[in-house]
């Protein structure tokens, strides 16, 4: 009988050590999306999309992962959307089809080819962007990366911050160039509950 129970354990360990891949909802409450841009090369002006959904995967065991954003282009926030007296707000211009044109593309998405870890943790994202019916590839640099139980709900999460630096004139996005910056930061600020 012990022998019987020996091999059954032994049989059972190696499966337990083999993780499989963790499925996470992206929580919309604490994750934006943030951009910065040169103005009139005078100053860096900064804005963020007010709504982020999607999904990520997580196989720390086999160090692999993936991610799906989807990022609402109509949820650009500049900081100025009171229109006053002027005609439209930044906000308003920023949606239009010098920019980004939200009524023909009213989303803006990435999808990961490959993650590369450090250790646990992912450290590089390299993926699809899709911006205005472009497609082109980026890599995103993780900064950070923490995986732990909410403190308040108790269900397991895991987030963090990634950057990437594009040209939006590669995506057909030309207005203003060069006056206004053609290269543009993007640094994510994501949090995913645990499926």
């Amino acid at each position: 009988m012990k022998i019987v129970a020996f091999a059954a354990l032994a049989v059972a360990l190696p499966m337990a050590a083999v993780a499989a891949p963790e499925s996470y909802t992206i929580d919309p409450t604490h994750s934006f999306v943030h951009y910065e841009v040169e103005h009139l090369g005078v100053s860096m002006q900064r804005g963020r999309f007010d709504r982020t959904s999607g999904k990520f995967t997580l196989d720390r065991a086999a160090k692999t992962g993936g991610v799906e954003l989807s990022i609402e282009s109509g949820s650009i926030s500049s900081g100025d959307n009171v229109k006053g007296s002027r005609p439209r707000t930044l906000d308003d211009h920023l949606k239009t089809a010098d920019f980004f044109n939200a009524a023909e593309f009213p989303r803006v998405t990435f999808k990961s080819t490959g993650v590369k870890f450090a250790g646990d943790n992912p450290s590089e994202v390299a993926g699809t962007l899709t911006l205005l019916g472009v497609s082109k590839p980026v890599t995103l640099k993780v900064e950070r990366w923490v995986c732990k139980e909410n403190p308040m709900s108790k269900k397991p999460m895991c987030g963090g911050n990634a950057t990437t630096t594009i040209k939006r004139s590669d995506w057909g996005m030309k207005y203003g160039v060069p006056a206004i910056g053609d290269e543009v930061r993007l640094w994510m600020s994501v949090e995913g509950y645990k499926d």
